[in-house]
């Protein structure tokens, strides 16, 4: 270690303003930025590598108490230089007022909107009995060689936890119907020669023209860019753009994701880890297959996620199937009714890490892609009007699951370093944020649509950044839903809300109102000017103008406009999907989840408990950092409980996001009538807003196991803001306590939990 670690110690991070410095910055300015860089990655790289651990660091002093970093010039580039406070910069700015960070990515005269969008890579299904190994119930722990780098002597065969507390519920009743399976791993392009053909499931005019069977998916954010590293970008496949799963209802799925990532940890471009866990994102399915924390697993493994694709309340209500509303495509323009309540149906999902300490890093390397989830009410298929479809802008040229004017949108703010690779700041506790829009993972791309209606479904995959997105020329967008599920009546807004990091906001727009040949942007408002919260909502004249010191302020997707090539037979009808009156069910206990800072590692537990400045509290107890051994909140099975969700200052924003249960807003800071019409659907995101709260009703139903809460600015969550709770149904197999796995190379061991609480 070329750095002297112990010797660094000087002055706590709070309060230093985190940014990138732009292209007028001073050259002495950039290249004492450059230099902390480049030292700041050799710790990072000491920390990743396991060369040391953050207990070294809070040991020699390079962590405060508090778990931020010690700075320094000429280590750490969020410091303003000496030079910087003796009397200002080249670019007019007076002393002390220097923006602090990275240098600017360079963009190699990359020009905005001169690539097309690629589309999402759609996964092709497969047959269950394709698999090989065969799917099981409980974890196939048929023993293999650990691959050279991960572990010595035999491990698993598949990284699933063991037993019958891990087995598959539900797997005798919701038996998979379809197969997906993929790969983690590093950057590459597809070969063509092995038939590994890009898929949007559209034709090429609905995506600006990308002839798919010939097409080379690209390496790097735009084609004037270097190609990204197989170190530095990490997808599912490995390839971009972003993946898609094509779901409905009654159609069980399982997941085999393959853990093809190096073998070295040593071998991730300066972050992320090679052990991974999946969590499909608001998914209604039991905790083994909910991606927790602690159930990472190994390369050379894979983990068999079962996903059932039911409604909530299958068990207990319409158990006799007799509402059409609650019900799937039966793939020939009819429904086959299904179980549950119709008014629990969802739409929007997505699925990304959920590796224990390294969600962040992993999340932005690109381990994030989307499901869509296809009913009888929102069927993808517009032109089927039996009185329960609500024809919503899709196609018609399969029975559902039309993609044509159905657009997924990953929006995702990156940041790379003069050498052109993806970087990240494992050290900057408040959260990162990068200063080059991405969409699809492509650089400021431009998109063709028809005079007519479409429906987008974006996604804000960022680690810390929120967005606010409006159109360039203020022109009204219709907003139908609100993370995975459809609002009770759509909303007509100008800009949308500030969008918190793993929301997802489904809108149409109606692009007839444009001449073809016209163009129009989405346009980002919401300026940041650290990790912590947005700073302010620009308003679009200044967003468009380049007044903000935001790099991400402004445009960031073009339409170019084109003639309509067939009728457009979708609507956005005025009721859409109700919510559910949880009125008449009784409250069984009232909580209260303050989330904040300060937080304290009291287990000590190494492999389950976290370091880090954040933290949370519940029923007025201590604040305590994240420890996946820790069962915080034990509801009962088939009760309904209210949650007080809180933030504990007015000095940062948390999306906290609570797993398998969607709820509903009962207010916001007290009080129902603060609730926007956009919160008033079933949700899976809660925004608390700087100093707030949200009051969130909820039922615990169907599955059983533990699961997690935590912050989605996932940088808070990685260092503490995360919390498990379980569902206690008082039988086998969902004991409580679980027993808490702690997952090695050479098979899952199990322990008893850190402490209980919340029963």
């Amino acid at each position: 270690m070329g750095l002297g670690l112990r010797k660094i110690a000087e002055r706590n991070l709070g309060g230093i303003q985190m940014f990138f410095l732009n292209e007028k910055s001073s050259k002495q300015r950039i290249r004492e930025a450059r230099n902390a860089q480049r030292n700041r990655q050799e710790v990072i790289k000491a920390l990743c590598d396991g060369q040391v651990s953050r207990r070294d660091l809070f040991k020699w002093g390079i962590f405060t108490a508090g778990g931020g970093l010690m700075a320094k010039g000429g280590f750490s580039p969020f410091v303003t230089s000496a030079f910087a406070k003796g009397g200002g910069d080249d670019a007019g700015r007076p002393p002390d007022q220097v923006p602090t960070g990275f240098p600017g990515s360079p963009l190699w005269g990359a020009i905005p909107f001169t690539q097309p969008m690629a589309r999402f890579d759609v996964l092709q299904r497969k047959k269950v009995s394709d698999l090989s190994p065969y799917p099981t119930r409980m974890a196939n722990e048929t023993p293999k060689a650990c691959l050279p780098g991960v572990g010595v002597g035999y491990g698993p065969t598949e990284g699933r936890p063991g037993g019958e507390a891990w087995a598959h519920q539900g797997w005798d009743s919701h038996f998979p119907k379809v197969a997906y399976e993929v790969s983690q791993q590093g950057m590459r392009t597809n070969d063509l020669a092995r038939g590994e053909v890009y898929n949007p499931e559209c034709p090429s005019e609905a995506n600006c023209g990308i002839d798919a069977p010939n097409f080379s998916m690209p390496r790097s954010f735009h084609p004037a860019m270097p190609d990204q590293s197989d170190a530095a970008v990490w997808t599912f496949n490995g390839t971009i753009p972003p993946k898609l799963v094509l779901a409905r209802y009654g159609e069980p799925i399982l997941f085999r994701h393959h853990n093809k990532l190096p073998a070295s940890r040593s071998y991730n471009g300066g972050f992320g880890i090679n052990t991974i866990s999946t969590h499909e994102h608001n998914g209604h399915h039991g905790a083994e297959n909910d991606g927790f924390t602690g159930a990472f697993f190994h390369p050379g493994q894979f983990y068999d996620y079962h996903w059932p694709l039911v409604h909530a309340g299958f068990r207990t209500m319409n158990t006799g199937a007799t509402e059409r509303k609650c019900g799937t495509p039966d793939g020939n323009t009819g429904i086959t009714n299904l179980p549950g309540d119709y008014r629990e149906t969802m739409s929007t999902h997505w699925f990304h890490d959920h590796m224990f300490s390294f969600t962040s890093q992993n999340v932005y390397k690109g381990n994030a892609a989307m499901m869509n989830i296809y009913s009888s009410i929102d069927r993808g298929n517009e032109r089927i009007n039996d009185g329960v479809n609500l024809r919503l802008p899709s196609g018609s040229s399969k029975d559902w699951g039309n993609l044509d004017y159905d657009v997924n949108l990953l929006l995702a703010d990156k940041a790379w370093g003069e050498d052109g690779q993806m970087h990240f700041d494992i050290f900057n506790f408040d959260g990162f944020v990068g200063d080059q829009m991405t969409v699809n993972l492509l650089y400021k791309p431009f998109f063709e649509v028809e005079a007519r209606k479409y429906r987008f479904r974006i996604l804000n995959a960022s680690v810390s950044r929120f967005f606010k997105v409006a159109l360039s020329d203020g022109s009204p967008m219709i907003q139908i839903g609100n993370d995975g599920n459809l609002l009770p009546k759509p909303v007509v807004l100008t800009q949308l809300d500030e969008q918190g990091i793993a929301e997802r906001y489904d809108i149409v727009i109606d692009f007839s109102r444009y001449t073809p040949g016209s163009r129009v942007w989405m346009v980002n408002l919401a300026e940041h000017q650290n990790g912590l919260l947005v700073k302010k909502d620009r308003g679009l004249s200044d967003a468009l103008s380049g007044k903000s010191s935001d790099p991400c302020v402004g445009k960031f997707l073009e339409f170019r406009v084109k003639p309509r090539t067939a009728p457009d037979y979708s609507q956005v009808p005025p009721v859409l999907i109700p919510n559910p009156d949880l009125s008449k069910i009784a409250v069984a206990r009232t909580r209260v989840i303050e989330f904040g800072n300060g937080g304290k590692n009291r287990t000590l537990d190494p492999e389950t408990a976290a370091n880090g400045p954040w933290g949370v509290a519940v029923d007025g107890g201590v604040t305590d950092a994240a420890d996946f051994g820790r069962a915080s909140k034990r509801p009962k099975m088939n009760t309904r409980e209210i949650w007080h969700l809180v933030n504990s200052g007015g000095g940062w924003d948390h999306p906290i996001h609570i797993h398998f249960e969607e709820g509903q807003i009962l207010a916001r800071n007290g009080s129902a009538a603060n609730v926007p019409a956009w919160e008033k659907g079933r949700k899976d995101v809660y925004r608390l807003r700087p100093g707030g709260s949200v009051t969130v009703t909820m039922q615990f139903r169907d599955w059983g196991g533990m699961f997690m809460e935590h912050c989605h600015n996932t940088v808070h969550e990685d260092n503490a803001m995360l919390l498990r709770w379980e569902i206690d149904n008082r039988g086998v197999p969902q004991l409580t306590p679980l027993p808490t796995p702690i997952a090695t190379p050479n098979g899952v061991t199990f322990r008893q939990a850190t402490q209980l609480r919340g029963a």
